[in-house]
């Protein structure tokens, strides 16, 4: 039976164009898995306000970002399948595919199809589990099978938010990052945020974030006063997880904090919400409330750690 490994990442527009961002935040924002109002609400907002004008705010922090015509995330998500299928060879065939952007999940698994495929695992590159995130993957897999005659056999990796080789990965990094900057004076630890209400109506995300904070401060040998947890990304006026990790960096520039690491474990390969987000506009943040340093601790894109990880998924899973 023809095997294939389908490595879903959340996706990127397609140029720095406005109007390619735009339709990429269109497709993300229009999700119901990532924003749950009623459409009569929430398409006035995202037609009327978010769409005109944030997609234009955008432009000049994409175009920062990108290399060779490249998005960090497309051509990190890129190296990683490239080195994998060199790894498995004929054994098994492995894609790319986006949850919003190109290449759709539905023209992935019409691909498998065409090329016989009769096994095929999903493996969204998404640790901790969200229905925001790892739902929306299901939804459109489900989405394209309600169409086709034959299905074949196929996997949704979950979650792989407390795996030992993702934890060892991260506490690499972080040691990696310290032999070459110096260990700052507190790590933290910022998530992409989702709404609260998720969590409140069972989403598992918040847990699992925790767990993962948890088990990579003990890992570099951490006590309760050298780390800490936030979540960043929040969009709109409703309640987020908390706390805030914009508020947390003001926080502890007022401390007059001089030096502060921070990683992101929920995010794969580099992006937005990391190099700008982060890097840039949490380091104005943090100097601006008084701090020092904010030094950006890299995500795993395509280094081995990241590999090694990815080839145990594949191998215990499919």
């Amino acid at each position: 039976m023809k095997r294939a490994v389908i490595l879903v990442n959340l996706g990127t527009p397609a140029t720095t164009d406005v109007k390619d961002i735009r339709r990429f935040l269109r497709q993300f924002l229009s999700d119901k898995r990532v924003v749950e109002l009623p459409r009569l609400i929430w398409y006035p907002i995202l037609y009327g306000i978010i769409l005109p004008f944030r997609a234009r705010r955008l432009q000049e922090p994409y175009s920062e970002l990108w290399q060779d015509g490249e998005s960090p995330l497309r051509s990190y998500s890129h190296s990683i399948v490239k080195q994998l299928q060199g790894h498995y060879s004929e054994a098994l065939d492995i894609h790319l595919a986006m949850t919003y952007g190109e290449p759709s999940i539905s023209d992935v698994l019409a691909r498998c199809e065409d090329e016989g495929v009769g096994k095929i695992l999903v493996l969204p590159m998404y640790p901790q589990y969200s229905a925001t995130t790892t739902a929306a993957v299901f939804d459109q897999i489900a989405g394209h099978y309600l169409a086709q005659r034959r299905i074949p056999q196929w996997q949704l990796l979950s979650d792989y938010y407390r795996q030992p080789l993702y934890i060892q990965g991260l506490a690499n990094t972080v040691r990696k990052h310290w032999q070459e900057h110096g260990k700052a004076e507190r790590l933290l630890v910022s998530f992409h945020g989702i709404p609260k209400r998720c969590v409140d109506l069972g989403d598992p995300y918040f847990d699992q974030c925790q767990s993962t904070a948890q088990l990579l401060a003990d890992e570099l040998g951490l006590d309760e006063s050298e780390w800490q947890i936030s979540f960043q990304s929040r969009l709109g006026k409703a309640e987020w997880l908390q706390p805030y990790t914009d508020k947390v960096l003001e926080q502890l520039g007022n401390e007059g904090l001089k030096t502060l690491d921070v990683i992101c474990p929920a995010f794969a390969t580099e992006c937005l919400e990391t190099l700008d987000e982060i890097a840039i506009e949490g380091q104005e943040q943090f100097a601006e409330a008084g701090g020092g340093s904010l030094r950006y601790v890299p995500c795993l894109n395509d280094n081995e750690d990241q590999l090694a990880l990815l080839r145990h998924l594949i191998d215990t899973n499919i």
